[in-house]
This record gives C-alpha cells, sequence and structure tokens, in this order.
C-alpha cells in the first residue's frame, strides 16, 4: 500500500494517477475527501498532516509514502509512521533548500529543511524530490490572458527553469516503487532557462497568438499579491525573482536520469494547459 498526500495538489493528483494506472495499492490522505472526485481504486481516507492523532489509522498497512511537506509536521509524521511500520518516504520538498547554509534563506528552505532532517534521523528510506520554479506557478497569468494579451507582472527579466508536474510526480513515482533511490536528493527543473518575459511569449505561442509581458512596478506587485499571499512567502519570491534576474537558471538531468526521457519544456507545460489560459 502506498499513501499519498497532498493528493489533489498539483504534483500529488499526478502521483496517484500513475500509480492507479500502474496497478499498484494507493491510499489518499485528504483533509476534506467529500470535496474530491476520486478514482474508484483509491481508498480515501480523512486526515490532516497537521493533526497527529489522524496518521495513524493513514498509515496502517502502509509501506510507502508520498510525503508533500506541511510545516512543522516533521517529527509528528516520523513517529507515526515508524509506529506503522513504514518502509520508505518520498518527500517533495523544495530547490531553495541549501545542504551546505547553516540558516535557511526564507521560510520556504527552512521548513522543508527541518521536514528532511526530521527524515534524515529517522531510520526510514527517504528520497528528497527538490523541484525549482513550477511551471504551475504561471497559471496566475490565467485572468489576464483570458482578458487579453498583456501579462503585467514584476521583473520581466527574472530567470527560471520552469519544471512540469507530471515530471515531479514520475520521477516520486520512481523513488515509490523502484530500489536504488534510498538516500538520493534529485534536483528537478526543466531543461531551458526561461525569462517571464519569454514564458509569456511560449505561451503565447502555445495559445496561437501574441502574448507579451509588461514589466510593473515591483511595488504595484507585491500589493496586489499581499491580497492572497502570505508576508514571509511573499518576500522570499520577490526576493528570488530579483536575484535572478540577469542570470541563466541552473538545469539538471535529474528527471531523465531518474525516468530515462528528457524533461519537458515550458512549451509542453503551456500546450498542456492552453485550455486555463
Amino acid at each position: 500500500m502506498i499513501l499519498v498526500t497532498g493528493a489533489t495538489g498539483n504534483v500529488g493528483r499526478h502521483v496517484l494517477t500513475l500509480l492507479v494506472v500502474a496497478g499498484h495499492d494507493v491510499r489518499a490522505l485528504s483533509r476534506s475527501p467529500q470535496e474530491a472526485a476520486w478514482p474508484a481504486e483509491v481508498n480515501v481516507v480523512a486526515g490532516d498532516l497537521a493533526d497527529p492523532a489522524s496518521l495513524d489509522a493513514a498509515l496502517a498497512g502502509v509501506e510507502s509514502v508520498f510525503l508533500f511537506a506541511v510545516p512543522g509536521s516533521g517529527p509528528a509524521f516520523v513517529a507515526a509512521a515508524r509506529r506503522a511500520g513504514v518502509r520508505r518516504v518520498v518527500l517533495l520538498s523544495s530547490g531553495g533548500v541549501d545542504d551546505d547554509a547553516e540558516v535557511q534563506d526564507g521560510p520556504i528552505a527552512t521548513y522543508h529543511a527541518e521536514i528532511e532532517q526530521a527524515l534524515r534521523g529517522s531510520g526510514l528510506a527517504w528520497t528528497f524530490l527538490r523541484p525549482d520554479v513550477f511551471a504551475a506557478n504561471t497559471m496566475m497569468w490565467a485572468g489576464q490572458t483570458r482578458s487579453g494579451d498583456v501579462i503585467r507582472g514584476a521583473y520581466a527579466e527574472a530567470a527560471s527553469a520552469p519544471v512540469h508536474e507530471a515530471d515531479i510526480a514520475a520521477v516520486a513515482v520512481a523513488a515509490l516503487t523502484e530500489d536504488g533511490h534510498a538516500g538520493q536528493v534529485y534536483r528537478l527543473t526543466g531543461p531551458q532557462s526561461r525569462t517571464h518575459a519569454e514564458q509569456a511569449a511560449i505561451l503565447g505561442e502555445a495559445l496561437g497568438r501574441p502574448i507579451r509581458y509588461a514589466e510593473l512596478p515591483v511595488e504595484t506587485v507585491r500589493q496586489a499579491m499581499s491580497a492572497h499571499v502570505p508576508a514571509p512567502i511573499l518576500e522570499d519570491i520577490f526576493a528570488t525573482w530579483a536575484a535572478s534576474v540577469g542570470r541563466t537558471a541552473a538545469t539538471t538531468a535529474d528527471i531523465e536520469k531518474v525516468t530515462g526521457r528528457p524533461a519537458r519544456s515550458y512549451h509542453d507545460w503551456a500546450l498542456d494547459h492552453a485550455a486555463a489560459f
């Protein structure tokens, strides 16, 4: 039995589907099971990683876990997993985690590093997936492209190597179901460095019409995003964008190394999600 947490998220839903298609016994942990449609083959249990009391039932009989990181959940999850006899855990961590840093840079890297540390000392077989920027982050532009041909935002020249969530899921499934991944840390990126402006143009190619990126003052965008992004996370995002201007984003071959095929491009992602834009 494989438990998938975060099963309705960008990555988790792909992990769930791939496991079901491959014929594995799958359980999904959900805070609100009644609010989602589930494949008939999936055993769905109500629970929350932030609620340690719900974990024992969710983990009963489970051999492997796809773990979606929730701040502060590491120690309680590890304790419950050890009680249940879980053998392996694949953690969706963050590319922001720096193994050489005494103090992590920003709240996102900090809480992921804390969960990684709990797993390192757990005695469980662990694998860490550290994706960089998700291609899905550009879904925040969908409202603008549905109403026009201009995407307005900060830092037109901020660069990243956006990774397709389906590629992250494919690596996760390999690590959950195959030997040889214990103790591995995979840095997952897309195949090319792309600026915000380049991503907008690529999105236009996928939609069959020109899309351009118009740079707005940083404070204008910060104020708009502050309505729905917590302040510490928002500052982390803007610091990352600012630091990436004028640089080429690093890429890795870890997706191909694990799955046997190259990482999907941002253009591939845009084609897959064109209907949303």
